[in-house]
């Protein structure tokens, strides 16, 4: 098996979410010798935190980089200290960090990154079995800069809070007409995941439509009638 952790945090050592992450979670429990895991993250203070994290597992992969959806270059990140000490709003986007702490003061660092596209190239260059994006709003632009006929990723969960209704429609269908179906929340452990698999459920697909009109509070309701498998 082959994992991809876009945007992997602090794993499961943030004692704010009270030590969990859902995917690293689904990783720990899924693991078998031999598997592959690739981890990637742009704050630098985070990657102490995944060697620590995954110091027993074999085959992984960590590396310290901004993923977008253009050519390499650097980025400029923005955080708030009052969001450490694992910033986990640090992002792309002023505006997100301010709205979140908006008395505080902004403070900024840039990293090297690398699109997508040469990302997967690169390092992997084969199936992914299990990948999760988390890239605090860039999840739009960076998935539908995925050549998804090039790059199988057999189950794709992404975080969704930060697209507006149209981006999730967008999306949503740009990945149907790709062969993927909507499969319910993610491997994100407070259900913040979209999840996507690369099959058909007619069902699903159908249903899948609407969703980006679904309110917050009645996405669990409208995901009881989702097939998962």
């Amino acid at each position: 098996m082959i994992y991809l952790h876009i945007g992997a945090g602090p794993a499961d050592l943030d004692k704010r979410t009270g030590g969990r992450c859902g995917f690293t979670e689904f990783i720990k429990k899924n693991y078998k010798l031999g598997d592959k895991i690739f981890l990637v993250e742009a704050n630098p203070l985070h990657i102490p935190q995944l060697k620590k994290t995954y110091r027993h597992y074999d085959n992984v992969k960590i590396f310290n980089l901004g993923i977008s959806n253009a050519a390499n270059s650097y980025l400029q990140f923005y955080y708030s200290n009052d969001d450490k000490p694992h910033y986990p709003t640090c992002s792309l986007k002023y505006e997100h960090v301010k709205k979140h702490y908006p008395s505080s003061k902004i403070s900024k660092f840039r990293v090297k990154t690398m699109s997508i596209k040469k990302f997967l190239k690169k390092y992997i260059n084969e199936d992914i079995d299990y990948c999760c994006i988390d890239i605090e709003g860039m999840e739009y632009k960076v998935l539908n800069s995925i050549n998804y006929k090039k790059q199988i990723i057999k189950n794709l969960s992404f975080e969704f809070v930060h697209l507006t209704k149209i981006q999730k429609r967008e999306l949503i269908k740009n990945l149907t007409n790709n062969g993927y179906t909507y499969c319910g929340f993610g491997y994100d452990h407070e259900n913040l995941d979209l999840l996507f698999k690369k099959k058909i459920i007619l069902t699903n697909r159908l249903l899948s439509k609407i969703f980006w009109i679904i309110g917050r509070k009645h996405r669990k309701l409208f995901n009881f009638f989702i097939f998962k498998n």
